[in-house]
């Protein structure tokens, strides 16, 4: 398989089959967060294009679909993530339509948002059953410093698309947020932030895989899940995770590193 990976044990997710849209050596995406997994060092893209062909994706949907009783368990999403942004990939809608005609698993997209404002952005994201949206910052400072955007993406824009999302979408919709020693005294202003926006569920967490940045304390996390009291929470510390083998370890680790998901 050269797109399709995992599954993997996802602590939002279940057993979640993943499918990378961009599907390159290096990382393709509109930020270069200090915390990514993937390693340092932007590779920034702004503008949609199509990277994997839309054919390709569903050559391998049908060869797994074959194949799937002997060599996977049972799959909870179909997730669109990989290596980087998958809301860069101009097929995106395209894709999503794809799998629900092959598969009968719900189909998830995890996004960092930075593109939500556009509305054919947050049309497509539409067709998907879940949408777990990034959220680290609570001011343009901190989005430059946590997030490292590429030129022209601002932060107020971001928290615009994913508001006007929130009140367009119908799917389950989910808040991110990754604490990090820089940020963790940010949390009072994240909730604000959480409030406004309403979530269905505030997804609170902190790298767990190796990457430049340490993870905060279960006491730390603990601390920082109180500011959010009224909210639908979980983290990374409480979620259960399934004992998953993917089909192929090397294509998954590629795509998203050791440890927790």
């Amino acid at each position: 398989m050269e797109y399709i990976y995992g599954p993997v044990s996802s602590w939002r997710l279940g057993s979640s089959l993943g499918i990378d849209l961009l599907s390159q050596r290096h990382r393709i995406c509109t930020f270069d967060c200090i915390y990514c997994q993937l390693g340092k060092g932007p590779h920034y893209e702004i503008e949609r294009k199509v990277y994997v062909p839309t054919r390709n994706i569903i050559k391998e949907l049908e060869m797994l679909s074959l194949t799937q009783r002997e060599v996977l368990p049972q799959i909870d999403y179909v997730t669109l993530s990989g290596r980087g942004e998958p809301t860069l990939a101009e097929n995106l809608g395209e894709v999503i339509k794809a799998i629900k005609a092959i598969r009968k698993e719900p189909v998830a997209v995890l996004t960092n948002a930075s593109l939500i404002i556009k509305d054919k952005i947050r049309a497509e994201l539409s067709l998907a059953d879940f949408v777990s949206v990034k959220l680290d910052a609570s001011s343009e400072e901190s989005f430059e410093l946590l997030n490292k955007p590429a030129p022209g993406i601002k932060f107020a824009e971001s928290i615009d698309g994913i508001k006007q999302f929130r009140k367009e979408y119908g799917g389950r919709f989910g808040l991110q947020l990754m604490f990090i020693a820089q940020n963790k005294d940010n949390a009072p202003g994240l909730a604000e932030l959480a409030f406004e926006i309403n979530p269905a569920e505030v997804q609170i967490n902190t790298p767990l895989r190796p990457c430049p940045t340490k993870p905060l304390s279960k006491e730390e996390i603990s601390v920082i899940k109180g500011y959010f009291k009224g909210l639908n929470v979980v983290s990374v510390y409480d979620a259960k995770h399934k004992d998953v083998k993917p089909i192929n370890l090397e294509d998954t680790l590629k795509r998203r590193g050791t440890g927790k998901w």
